[in-house]
C-alpha cells in the first residue's frame, strides 16, 4: 500500500484512524529552514475535529511532536518525523461496522484489495490520515514562502446549493476564519451553517466546493508533458479523502468559449515585466507556471458515513440496513480547507527544489 507522495520533497505518512498514533516522515527538506512546532500546529488547529459544532466532536488536541530532522528551531536536511498521538478513539463505537460494508465507503474495495481491513473509523481511508499531510505541509509551506514568498490561500466557495459571492483577489486568511464554515461570505455562511446542522439533525451529510489561491508564483515551475504542475495539483487534490472533482482556471467552463475568448493576450506590466491580461489559464500553461495567480477548485462528496438507514450487504452476503453510529463529520469542507492548502504547498515545494536542479545545469 503506497502513502508516499513527491519527488524530491517527498513525505510518507502512516498510522490509523484508531491506533495509537498518526503522522508523517518528511524526506529531502533542505537544512537551516526555520520551523517551530507552533506554525506546524497552527495548521493542524484548523484541520482537528471538535473545532465547532459543524464538525465531528471527537474530542482530539493533535499536538505535534517533532521526533527528528529538528535542532533549536532549524531543520538539519536529515528525515523530519512528526508524530501525533490518538487520545480519544472510541473504537467500540464501530463494533456494529465490523461485518458489513457502508455504502460508498472504502469498506468493500480495502477488503476485497487486501483480504483485511481496520474497521474502527475506517482506518487508512479516515480523513484521519490528513494529519501527517497537514503537518507536512506547513514545513512546505514555510518553504515556499521563505524561498520565493508564496503563498497559499483555501476557502470554502460551496456546500450543497448554497455558494458565496466575493472578489477572488480580495479574500484575506482573516476571511476565511471569520466563520466555521470557512466561507469569506458572510451571508452564505449563515445559510452554510443552517444546512450543515438540518443534515447533521437528519442522519445526513453535505458536500461542496473549495477554491484555492496560490500568489507570487514565479515562472518556470512544473514540466511540459507528464510533470504538468496543474497535473501534480489535480493529483494531490484527488487524493484527499472524499474529493470527486478539480478544475484549474477556466476549467470546464472553457469549454462553452472559443480561442479569441479564451486566450489570455501577453502584455507589459507598468514595471516591464510581461503578464497576461487575463487569467484563463488559472496561472499555467504548458504545464508550466507562468507567473500569474494559480486558482483551482475541488469538489467534494457529502460524507459516505450517516446517520440515516441505508441499505448494504454483510461480509457474509446478507443484504441488511444499516445506521451509522460514532462521531462523523456532517460535511468535511470546513476541515478539508487546510488539507487543500497542505497539498498545494506540497506540490509547490516539490516543484521548486525539482526547478532548483534545472537551475543549477
Amino acid at each position: 500500500m503506497s502513502s508516499s507522495f513527491g519527488s524530491i520533497f517527498k513525505i510518507h505518512t502512516f498510522g490509523e484512524s484508531h491506533g495509537p498514533a498518526v503522522g508523517v516522515v518528511i524526506d529531502g527538506c533542505p537544512p537551516r529552514l526555520p520551523i517551530t512546532t507552533d506554525e506546524i500546529q497552527l495548521d493542524l488547529d484548523r484541520r482537528r475535529p471538535g473545532q465547532s459544532r459543524l464538525v465531528t466532536q471527537r474530542d482530539e488536541e493533535d499536538s505535534v511532536e517533532i521526533v527528528s530532522g529538528w535542532k533549536d528551531g532549524l531543520t538539519l536536511g536529515t528525515p523530519i518525523a512528526l508524530l501525533v498521538r490518538n487520545k480519544d478513539h472510541q473504537s467500540g463505537a464501530y463494533d456494529h461496522l465490523k461485518d458489513l460494508y457502508r455504502p460508498s465507503h472504502a469498506d468493500f474495495t480495502t477488503d476485497k484489495k487486501y483480504g483485511i481491513r481496520a474497521h474502527e473509523g475506517g482506518g487508512r481511508s479516515s480523513a484521519r490520515e490528513t494529519i501527517g499531510r497537514v503537518a507536512a505541509g506547513a514545513v512546505a509551506r514555510k518553504l515556499i514562502l521563505e524561498s520565493s514568498q508564496i503563498e497559499v490561500l483555501a476557502w470554502v466557495h460551496q456546500i450543497h446549493q448554497i455558494s458565496g459571492s466575493y472578489e477572488n483577489a480580495n479574500i484575506k486568511l482573516d476571511d476565511v476564519e471569520s466563520s466555521p464554515t470557512r466561507c469569506p461570505d458572510p451571508e452564505a455562511a449563515s445559510a452554510m451553517v443552517e444546512a450543515i446542522e438540518k443534515a447533521r439533525k437528519d442522519g445526513d451529510s453535505l458536500g461542496g466546493i473549495i477554491c484555492c489561491r496560490i500568489t507570487n508564483v514565479p515562472v518556470g515551475l512544473g514540466d511540459p508533458v507528464f510533470a504538468k504542475l496543474e497535473a501534480e495539483l489535480a493529483k494531490a487534490m484527488l487524493s484527499l479523502p472524499a474529493s470527486k472533482g478539480f478544475d484549474i482556471g477556466s476549467g470546464f467552463s472553457s469549454a462553452d468559449l472559443t480561442g479569441s475568448e479564451h486566450n489570455d493576450p501577453f502584455i507589459l506590466s507598468e514595471s516591464g515585466e510581461i503578464t497576461t491580461a487575463t487569467n484563463y489559464s488559472g496561472g499555467i500553461q504548458g504545464g508550466i507556471s507562468n507567473g500569474e495567480n494559480i486558482n483551482f477548485r475541488v469538489a467534494f462528496k457529502p460524507t459516505a458515513t450517516i446517520a440515516s438507514a441505508q441499505n448494504t450487504v454483510t461480509t457474509g452476503g446478507e443484504e441488511i440496513k444499516v445506521k451509522a453510529k460514532g462521531r462523523h463529520d456532517p460535511c468535511v469542507l470546513p476541515r478539508a480547507v487546510p488539507m487543500v492548502e497542505a497539498m498545494a504547498c506540497l506540490v509547490l515545494g516539490d516543484a521548486l527544489l525539482r526547478q532548483a536542479t534545472v537551475d543549477y545545469l
